[in-house]
């Protein structure tokens, strides 16, 4: 008892805890209160930083409380510190909420003590917080990332708002919901809020004042007002302008996003019926709807506002905005297998009406209305996750930008050396100590660059108006450089590798126990149960006049060349006489006498991969009783048959095809009990009517691959990266696409990883077996096929080189629960995942990410949109809503996408790399002339520094980038990392090179015999001198070949020449150059305060240019013909990796690489077990005897 009295104390005073565990979106929450003495010293502060202090809370939140709060338990907090898993920070503010007494409607919201004054055995009483008065209820919250979280005061901790989407019985949606009173969906809205998915749009005013916040602006704004200071009125004009223009096209761009997201998003206002009890409605607006409303669905249709579940009637509704999917899908009322089944809006699809869906029509029984019950609303619905996703998405952790910031780091660094160099210079020559201030901090000015992080972005910028303009959008630009290193591409199968369509190869009727061959016309059968499944087992209906429905079904109905009759008006269809209509298009059907051949669908069962299939309960005109028509996944469709009725040959017929890529759909049949009545047939459960089942046969469809995608595949084969197939088909139908598309070399193996989970008498375990290989031109198989790729060596019979993985979702769980230390080997081999969910795709994108690939992901619906979202470079392949949550969307209908935007990737993580050294080198050139010419009391001009800053970097920083994309992708990556070897290396070498080069110019000048130093100023600058001069014509020169070497072209990008451009303003400036230096001409150089050049030899003049065009000589020589060699990158690799510098996480899949090909692992045909965690050898005794082979455990 004491024990648990302590836990009770050590939660009401901790001061923190962890919200959302074990998900992605965790965070550590921090308790704060105000405190009176700490906001009297932040006063202070304030007052003697000048308000720059505020700066830093704008930058750092949890500087609020560090500076402004103290801590404290939770029970007494008024803000709260939220950090999230990538350690960024945010504050949320905590609000109380009060209600009466008598609010017994809160009681299914709230925490049950955080409804009532008293606590659980294991919390003390806290009278100051705990103790609620007889009037009032009292509740704590807050909002963060438009999720609403309440304080549960028996937990002492805050908790996610729950919704009746979780933890709430189906049994009780469909018999405790009748419809809130007024007063209780009033109440509801004070804890839910309004029912609304609104984006900000923020004022242009609001804009640019946190965009002037930037730490970029900041650090511009000072360099202006020291510029200022020091004179420079031109340069700071000049900056000042360019600067209000960026600022300008950053506000513009950020607000039409914000409009068109703002757009996309939001519902014009519109008002629905709401169940006030029994049968009395009233329209409400829909933004005053709450979870517990019960409302009933126009008949004509509506675009959805909540997530609700149907009780009553049936919806066609269009899902085309969330899924991409623009086939019609009938939506059910929601039924109860069990009394304790929970409801779930993954699982209960097929009965959930989502927000932001269009309700095409209803249909509903008599006069009955088709009602549904809210269960989300706002950003808790479907349509708030996927726009909340958009608004905060994950963080990019790209290691070329915190390299970046890494090096601006060590920029800082050599500022303050050149710093200190400069206070001592200066305090020797007796500079007044204003001076110094100023020339000190114009050093940090020079070596950091204010223009270095637009710089960076200019290969970006560039890449995406390419991509735009082949129909690729990017929502999240910093993706493109990821495009650049990605090592791995996943892809979806239908609709991404395949065609959408289907072709109906033919059907394999049962007759006799046995098949009786392919059917190419299933017209031509005989009216029976095969043919009368194929026309009444499907979710069609007629929408306009038009059928409509499920791409499968229509083929399939279409081939009975049967009709499909709906009576009455399409609102109404579902009377209790007359239902949904099937029969033969024949003469006999429209002219006999006799009653036709009619079969009316009393009952439909909704496909859904979970149980993978679907039937129907029909009556046949003129017969007694009703029949069940169920299609679904072969192997799932036997398992619910009679075995008598399933043919020996069927594993063998279903090989044979799914071996050869074909969709394979199984369809049986079963007379239900004569004594069912219809209203028995409309509440019976699925499971207590599909089991016992004959065996009908099977349907043989074809999924063609797309044109371009075979070409893909092999463009991306050749540049060595890697290519998975992640779908929800068959495995067999999988690996035969995989082979078809070139993802599985014809001589390779392909090993499928079946695993079982534990049972009563054996441990979880893995049988490794080798896929059956189909022999080319024939439709069957012999004993040699399933051994012709078995390669076993004598010496080494367990070795298994150049494999794949074929896994199916089930065999993907039961590795992740039971064998989690085989998962890396898994995915480094997988090619192909079959069977898979949406979760376990974001898995296993989530598990090669965790080895060190880029991983890139290619889908084309809904069910790949977490995976999407989770890849580095996520490509949809849909306009649907859904799909904008995804980094790129293409309207490009195939892959051909993926490698434009990889090689724009990679053309723009090298531009990035070149701008960025080239901004580095520009930053050392001029820190190197500044601080040569601080040495004799000298400076460079105005216009110089204008001339340098403006006229030869910026407009060679932002050409550089408009270099297009190499024609072809490459084996060879390009580089990831700014800090590795070959990269500083580089930089340094091209450092030594400006240094060598101006101090040479230098002493060339402090040699000639008419040379005077110049003549010590403690009041102004000396701008005007020989010094000045010389080094500023020199240091032109080298910014110009510092240019151009870091302009790289092939393998990653087009060659320089085509960059026409770029090439023309080299040329230009170095023809200036040399105009003023070799012909000078007086108003010119007066402009740029040079020397009169003309006073001196031509010798003279012609030994500075010798100088110059020795330094580009020099930095060629030593960019592509030292750094570009690959000897020179092998020994640099080496040595970084005998420092023990490599990268161990990058490193990590090809470690594993390198285990499985040294070992004898995988153990094909044997068995794994989990407990043992030891191979059980279980070797097929004919194809051990075909290859004499001896396997020795």
């Amino acid at each position: 008892m004491f024990e648990r009295s302590l836990n009770g104390y050590n939660r009401l005073l901790s001061d923190h805890t962890y919200l959302n565990k074990d998900t992605d979106e965790e965070f550590l929450c921090y308790g704060y209160k105000a405190d009176r003495c700490k906001e009297g010293l932040f006063l202070a502060l304030v007052v003697l930083t000048g308000g720059l202090i505020l700066l830093l809370l704008q930058w750092r939140p949890q500087m609020v409380c560090y500076l402004r709060k103290r801590r404290c338990s939770l029970n007494h907090a008024d803000t709260l510190l939220l950090q999230d898993t990538y350690k960024q920070y945010s504050l949320a503010f905590i609000e109380d909420k009060t209600f009466p007494q008598s609010c017994d409607i809160l009681k299914d919201i709230l925490p049950s003590s955080a409804t009532t004054g008293e606590s659980d055995d294991d919390s003390p009483t806290d009278t100051s917080q705990l103790t609620i008065s007889h009037e009032e209820i009292k509740f704590r919250y807050f909002d963060h990332q438009h999720v609403r979280y309440i304080w549960n005061r028996g937990s002492q901790m805050f908790s996610k708002l729950k919704d009746l989407s979780e933890g709430t019985k189906c049994v009780k949606i469909q018999e405790s919901y009748h419809g809130l009173s007024v007063r209780e969906q009033k109440q509801k809205q004070v804890v839910y809020g309004e029912n609304t998915i609104e984006v900000e749009v923020k004022s242009y005013w609001r804009l640019f004042i946190e965009e002037v916040m930037n730490p970029f602006y900041v650090f511009q704004i000072a360099s202006i007002i020291l510029w200022l200071c020091d004179n420079y009125y031109y340069y700071a004009a000049c900056i000042l302008f360019i600067s209000l223009v960026s600022v300008g096209i950053s506000l513009y761009e950020t607000k039409r996003q914000s409009v068109t997201l703002h757009d996309m998003v939001t519902t014009h206002a519109q008002t629905i019926g709401v169940c006030r009890g029994e049968e009395e409605y009233e329209d409400v607006p829909t933004g005053e709807l709450v979870p517990g409303d019960v409302i009933t669905i126009p008949q004509h249709g509506c675009v959805m506002t909540c997530d609700a579940v149907l009780i009553t009637g049936t919806c066609i509704v269009n899902e085309s905005m969330l899924t991409g999917e623009s086939v019609p899908v009938t939506k059910t009322p929601l039924t109860h297998q069990e009394d304790e089944e929970m409801y779930s809006p993954d699982l209960h699809k097929r009965h959930t009406l989502f927000s932001g869906t269009q309700i095409l029509q209803t249909r509903f029984y008599g006069n009955s209305k088709v009602k549904a019950v809210v269960v989300r609303t706002g950003f808790r619905t479907a349509k708030g996750e996927l726009v909340r996703a958009i608004l905060f998405p994950k963080p990019l952790d790209f290691k070329f930008y915190r390299d970046a910031m890494k090096f601006i780091l060590f920029l800082g660094c050599m500022a303050a050396l050149g710093m200190t160099y400069s206070i001592i210079i200066y305090v020797r020559q007796g500079v007044y100590p204003m001076k110094i201030v100023v020339r000190v901090l114009d050093i940090i000015t020079i070596i950091v660059p204010p223009a270095l992080p637009a710089a960076m972005t200019v290969g970006t910028v560039f890449a995406q108006s390419r991509l735009r303009k082949k129909g690729i959008y990017c929502i999240s630009p910093p993706r493109i450089n990821f495009c650049g290193r990605l090592d791995v591409f996943c892809f979806d199968k239908t609709g991404t590798l395949t065609e959408d369509g289907l072709d109906m190869l033919g059907v394999l009727p049962i007759k006799n126990q046995g098949f009786c061959g392919v059917v190419e016309d299933p017209s031509t059968l005989e009216v029976g149960p095969f043919i009368t499944c194929m026309a009444t087992c499907h979710s069609l209906t007629i929408i306009d006049g038009e059928l409509s429905g499920d791409p499968l079904d229509l083929i399939m109905f279409n081939s009975t060349k049967w009709v499909l009759e709906e009576p009455g008006k399409d609102t109404s269809k579902f009377d209790t006489i007359m239902p949904t209509v099937v029969r033969p298009c024949t003469k006999d059907t429209f002219t006999s006498d006799v009653n036709p051949f009619e079969v009316g669908i009393i009952r439909q069962f909704t496909f859904s991969s979970s149980v993978q299939r679907m039937s129907v309960i029909t009556r046949t005109l003129s017969q007694d009783g009703m029949e069940l028509f169920c299609k679904g996944a072969p192997e799932k469709i036997a398992s619910l048959c009679r075995p008598e009725s399933v043919p020996q040959e069927f594993q063998d017929i279903l090989h044979r095809y799914t071996i050869q890529g074909y969709r394979v759909i199984a369809v049986a049949h079963k007379k239900l009990d004569p004594k069912l009545t219809w209203h028995q047939a409309q509440r019976v459960s699925r499971d207590k009517v599909e089991f016992d089942m004959t065996f009908l046969g099977m349907m043989v469809l074809q999924n063609k691959l797309k044109m371009q995608t075979k070409p893909a595949i092999h463009k991306l084969k050749e540049a060595k990266i890697r290519t998975v197939m992640v779908t929800g088909d068959m495995i067999q139908t999988a690996i035969s696409v995989a082979r078809n598309c070139g993802m599985i070399p014809v001589k390779d193996r392909v090993i499928i990883i079946e695993a079982s989970p534990p049972d009563a008498h054996h441990p979880a375990s893995i049988k490794w077996v080798t896929a059956e290989t189909p022999d080319e031109g024939t439709d069957h198989y012999t004993d040699s096929d399933y051994t012709e790729d078995v390669h076993i060596d004598l010496e080494n019979p367990h070795k298994t080189q150049n494999f794949h993985f074929a896994v199916s979702g089930h065999s993907f769980g039961v590795l992740t629960t039971h064998f989690p230390e085989y998962i890396p080997r898994v995915v480094v081999k997988g090619t192909v995942f079959a069977r898979m969910s949406p979760d376990q795709k974001l898995q296993l994108i989530e598990d090669l990410q965790n080895i060190g690939y880029n991983v890139g992901m290619c889908g084309d619906g809904a069910n790949d949109c977490e995976a999407l979202k989770a890849a580095h470079a996520g490509i949809s392949l849909s306009e649907a809503e859904a799909s904008v949550a995804a980094p790129f969307t293409s309207r490009i209908p195939n892959i051909e996408c993926v490698l434009q935007v990889m090689r724009e990737g990679r053309a723009a993580l090298v531009t990035s790399f070149g701008c960025f050294k080239y901004m580095a080198l520009y930053s050392f050139i001029q820190y190197v002339s500044v601080l040569i010419l601080y040495t004799f009391d000298a400076n460079l001009a105005d216009m110089q520094f204008l001339y340098v800053d403006l006229v030869i970097t910026t407009s060679v920083a932002v050409l550089m980038g408009y270099s297009g994309a190499y024609h072809k992708l490459v084996p060879k990556q390009p580089p990831g990392s700014l800090v590795k070897p070959s990269n500083l290396l580089s930089i340094v070498a091209q450092i030594l090179l400006v240094i060598i080069f101006q101090i040479s110019a230098f002493l060339y000048l402090y040699y000639q015999p008419w040379y005077k130093p110049v003549k010590k100023n403690l009041d102004a600058d000396n701008t005007y001198c020989w010094e000045t001069t010389v080094i500023f014509l020199v240091s032109t020169y080298q910014y110009i070949a510092s240019a151009f070497v870091f302009s790289k072209g092939p393998p990653f990008r087009q060659p320089i020449y085509i960059n026409v451009p770029f090439l023309l303003t080299l040329c230009t400036l170095f023809a200036f150059s040399t105009y003023m230096l070799m012909l000078p001409y007086k108003p010119i150089l007066d402009f740029f305060t040079v020397m009169p050049l003309g006073t001196t030899t031509v010798e003279f003049r012609s030994v500075l240019l010798a100088f110059s065009v020795g330094f580009i000589f020099a930095a060629c020589i030593l960019e592509y013909l030292i750094m570009d060699v690959k000897c020179t990158e092998k020994c640099l690799s080496s040595c970084s990796h005998c420092c023990g510098k490599g990268d161990e996480q990058n490193d990590q899949y090809r470690k594993i690489q390198n285990e499985i090909e040294l070992s004898n692992w995988p153990p094909v045909g044997q068995v794994t077990y989990a407990a043992l965690n030891e191979p059980h050898v279980e070797i097929e005794e004919e194809l051990m005897r075909s290859h004499g082979a001896i396997l020795v455990n």
